[in-house]
Parts: structure tokens; sequence; C-alpha cells
């Protein structure tokens, strides 16, 4: 079924993906995809969760750290690290010397305070996507990862949180005392009532986390698209990604090949790099043969802007 037709029969909000090395055009592939659901009277959102965010340069339009309109039936955000990490400062300053006293309980390894490990980056993106996972406020939303390294973090958080919160109810009973400081750095914990994070919510965080795992491995739900260019590098990062998402459960749906230079006989540098992308394409439809390949050519115009991403979603999608 193609990505034109993937909405025909679904009722829960589907989750695209869209990652790959700097520079190979995921950010144009992922607002292109946008502007095609919205085009189809789908509520759309896209999310960039790419510190070095380039959305609002896509759509010329100002996004930021709000939903912002960016017209009919499509939505956008920019999620800033910066600030959330001001924010998870602000928080965690107060309670430095009592989380110094949890280093010995055997969390070093998931959480460290200083490094801020998981990247405060990947935390504010799964934050995000936490919170919209089972809103159903939209029908689609897109996700414009960062860089190949940070969306494969991003993609390991349910696990790396799932291992922290349970290790947090095993320690629950033992050091009630310091515990509560917890409530204070979750960073999806509800509000509960009383000083201290109960067994019964840190249980309920542990139920999301899962929730997202299942989400997030759920081929009917969650679409993880790879965006690539025909050259050897691309092709060989490509091939790393999807052996690290098939280690987490994440099954990928497609793999489009961006920059494909098209036919032109009165240029033969021109002709020449086709015949070298043509090696190359062919190459990566034998190693990604069990993905539906999409091929996207060069266009003559930078792909920014309303009519270009409308031009690249048609062109992409049919």
């Amino acid at each position: 079924m193609g990505i034109k037709d993937r909405l025909v029969r679904k009722k829960e909000t589907q989750f695209f993906f869209y990652s790959g090395k700097g520079g190979v055009g995921k950010t144009s592939m992922a607002a292109a995809t946008a502007m095609h659901f919205a085009g189809k009277g789908k509520k759309t959102l896209i999310i960039s969760t790419d510190p070095a965010h380039s959305l609002s340069d896509s759509f010329e339009k100002p996004i930021g750290g709000e939903v912002t309109k960016l017209g009919k039936n499509l939505y956008g955000l920019e999620i800033d690290p910066k600030k959330a990490l001001q924010e998870y400062k602000d928080k965690l300053s107060p309670q430095l010397e009592k989380i110094e006293a949890l280093r010995g309980l055997g969390l070093d390894d998931a959480f460290d305070v200083t490094g801020m490990a998981p990247g405060i980056d990947e935390i504010a993106s799964f934050d995000k996507f936490l919170q919209y996972m089972n809103s159903n406020e939209y029908d689609v939303i897109v996700f414009d990862t960062a860089p190949t390294g940070h969306a494969l973090r991003f993609l390991s958080l349910p696990d790396v949180l799932d291992s922290w919160v349970g290790k947090i109810i095993n320690i629950r009973l033992r050091f009630s005392g310091v515990i509560d400081t917890f409530k204070k750095i979750l960073p999806f914990g509800e509000e509960e009532k009383g000083p201290e994070i109960g067994t019964g919510q840190l249980e309920a965080m542990k139920e999301r986390i899962c929730r997202a795992k299942e989400i997030l491995s759920d081929p009917k739900k969650t679409h993880y698209n790879i965006v690539m260019i025909p050259e050897e590098m691309s092709i060989f990062e490509s091939e790393r990604s999807i052996d690290v998402l098939k280690e987490y459960g994440i099954p990928v749906e497609s793999v489009i090949v961006n920059q494909l230079i098209p036919r032109n006989s009165k240029c033969d540098f021109c002709m020449e790099k086709r015949k070298i992308q043509q090696e190359r394409l062919k190459t990566i439809k034998s190693k990604f043969g069990n993905f539906s390949v999409l091929e996207m050519p060069l266009l003559k115009e930078e792909v920014k802007g309303r009519k270009a991403l409308e031009k690249a979603g048609k062109t992409l999608y049919g």
C-alpha cells in the first residue's frame, strides 16, 4: 500500500519518521510529506527534533517552540533543546545535592545528571512523542529527526527509560527518604498530590513508556523512512541505521533516494554524474529490496516554500 493510500482506513494517529545523514534532504522530504497529507484533508503536525532546525526555512515561515499553523490542516513545531535544557537546569539546581546521593543506587548507567544523558534534545523530543501519541488530536504527525546518530538515540529512549523507571521502582521502598527527588527530575511523570512520587505513579509511567515502545514497533501506526542520496557513504550509513532499528524492533517502511539527476543529453557532466548515480541506484535497490524504494529527482528550484513542497510531494507520492 502506497503512502498516498496510507490513511484511507486509519482512524488512529499515524506517525511518520524521516531520518538520514546530514545533507540528504530529509527535512524537505518530511515537509513535502506533511504538505501531501494536509492537502488530502488530514490534520497534520510536523515536529522538528533536529537541534539545528530548518523547518522554518523549508516553509519560509517562523515556527519556533509552540505549535504554529502553517496552512489549512497543517501545523508545525520546532523543539528547542536549549530552552528545554534551561528548564531542566532550573528544576535540577535545588536538587543536585540530593541527586548525588542517588549515584550509588545503580542508576548511573541509565541517567547521568551532569552529562544529561540521555541527551536533552532526545528527551524533549520523546516527551512530545508521548504527549501526542494518544491524543488523537492529529491524523498524522511527521517527525523531522536529527541526523542519524541523534535519531537512533531518540528511538532507544523507551528501552533506556523503561530500565531506568524499573530500577527506581525496585529501590522505591528501600530508599523512600530520597526517592521523592525524582518527582523533580522525571520528564514524563504525571502530577500527583503529596510530597513523594508513588509506586503507582511509577508503574503508570512505566506503562506509558511501554505503550510508546509498542507504537514505535507497530507498522500499522509508525512509518519509518530513511532518506539517502545515491552515494556510497549515504548507502553505508543507511545500512547501519536499518540494523540498529531492527535491534529496537522498529520496522523501516521505505527508503527515499533523493537528488537523482534527470536525463540531459546536452550536458556531458550531467550524463556522467547520472550514470554513476544509476549504478548506485541499482545497488540501493539490491540492498534495500525488502523496502519500498522511492525515487526523488533533483529539482531545478530549491525545495522550500509551499509551491515547491507541494511539487515535491506530488513528485514523490503521485
